[in-house]
């Protein structure tokens, strides 16, 4: 914090001055050259998504600073309203909830073309965070994610080595309505469709996730979590 400046001290000094003293004209600057206002750019808040479902709402921050290409990717199905009517089909308790293709009937829904990996990004799976669901080919994310229910550094990048090691992509983190996603990770689970476990009853259907105002964002602005160290 800087110095502080004593208004006293500059009074004794214009005491030392005559009283017929005045400043010369010549030095004295119009008050608008010496109070010109400086404009300072204001940063842009972070992405908000507010998922709606059917045990309620919550809010996510996205993170573009550490994974571009994943934000950009769950952004354009936000958009589309690709993820009104898919599920969370998957819930393991103590560990994580899952979805983003799946129907009511579980049935997957086409996507697009998968994206590269962006694991290496710092960000570690934590609480309350949400990261790109994958295949074992760690370049095969398309629309799911997953949140995680507690910190889960396993799931961190190790290294490029193969699909275990690369981890997965953290991209989001859970800032408001934790206590929902919670409720969906304490449903009770089993086998259904083509899943033979962790399938939960009643389904948690997503009813849509629609980007919020920058407005409405810029009432939060959390700092991405933090970083995973190897």
């Amino acid at each position: 914090m800087p110095s502080l400046r004593y208004l006293p001290l500059l009074a004794a000094l214009a005491l030392t001055l005559p009283v017929s003293a005045k400043p010369s004209s010549a030095h004295v600057k119009p008050a608008s050259a010496t109070t010109a206002a400086t404009v300072v750019a204001r940063p842009q808040p972070p992405p908000q998504v507010l998922v709606k479902t059917s045990l309620g709402s919550f809010v996510i921050t996205l993170f573009p600073g550490k994974a571009p290409k994943t934000v950009a990717n769950f952004l354009s199905y936000v958009k589309s309203g690709f993820y009104a009517g898919t599920v969370f089909q998957r819930v393991i308790k103590g560990f994580l909830i899952q979805g983003g293709q799946f129907t009511t009937a579980l049935v997957p829904q086409l996507t697009r073309p998968p994206i590269p990996i962006e694991a290496n990004n710092g960000l570690s799976n934590l609480r309350g965070t949400v990261a790109a669901a994958r295949a074992s080919d760690p370049n095969s994310e398309t629309s799911q994610f997953f949140i995680n229910l507690v910190d889960n550094p396993r799931l961190d990048f190790v290294n490029n080595q193969s699909g275990q090691t690369w981890g997965y992509a953290v991209f989001g983190k859970v800032v408001k309505g934790m206590n929902i996603v919670d409720k969906i990770g304490s449903l009770p689970t089993g086998p259904q469709g083509p899943f033979s476990a962790d399938v939960p009853n009643p389904l948690p259907v997503i009813e849509s996730i629609t980007l919020l105002p920058t407005s409405q964002a810029l009432a939060g602005k959390p700092a991405p979590p933090g970083s995973t160290h190897h």
